[in-house]
């Protein structure tokens, strides 16, 4: 099947990877958009755990106050050079990180960084819940150990799905913009701010 333009220019809409990926997704899953973008995803983790060994000492640090003016956000963003810290696609990537973090309140970065006591309390509430069922222990552990997965995973920035298009997480976006921008990029801290 023969490749146009036209179907390498859209699919570099689509995904933001560059024009030489998108042709050569577009020639292995034979003009076949669907596959096309599979490749590419499955190439941009491939990049990613590449550059995870590297450097990251470059990067910027923005903010983002809500409409409201009772939400803001400060967030480190780092990269491997200066030439990506000024990036327009970087700096609206980092903006768009803010207006998540404002949006989904998230607690740390990784699940492994949230507080124990915070994790214990979660534990609590859930056995607590399930004081009066009539199920066996081991049930009842395996219910809170769900339930515990399922609040690490919406506390994790890393882990929470993205505000602006929920079919990725955070964690996803980051490694797709790893591949698109060539560098390492890595969420170094943040911090949410709110009224009341």
């Amino acid at each position: 099947m023969e490749i146009t333009a036209k179907m390498v220019s859209d699919l570099r809409a689509c995904t933001g990877a560059g024009l030489m990926d998108c042709k050569k997704a577009l020639a292995e899953a034979q003009g076949n958009v669907e596959e096309a973008i599979e490749v590419l995803r499955k190439k941009g983790i491939a990049t990613a755990a590449k550059k995870a060994g590297r450097n990251a000492t470059q990067g910027i640090v923005s903010a983002y106050i809500h409409s409201n003016n009772k939400v803001g956000v400060l967030i480190e963003v780092a990269c491997e050079s200066d030439f990506v810290a000024k990036n327009a696609d970087f700096q609206a990537f980092v903006k768009d990180l803010c207006m998540h973090i404002a949006a989904a309140a998230p607690v740390c970065i990784t699940r492994e960084e949230v507080p124990a006591d915070i994790v214990e309390k979660e534990r609590e509430i859930a056995l607590a819940q399930l004081a009066e069922d009539k199920k066996p222990d081991n049930v009842k552990e395996k219910i809170v150990a769900g339930k515990i997965d399922k609040f690490l995973a919406g506390v994790a920035l890393l882990e929470q799905p993205f505000v602006k298009d929920d079919k990725v997480t955070v964690g996803e976006l980051l490694t797709q913009k790893i591949a698109t921008i060539g560098e390492k990029l890595e969420i170094k801290r943040f911090s949410r701010y709110q009224i009341g």
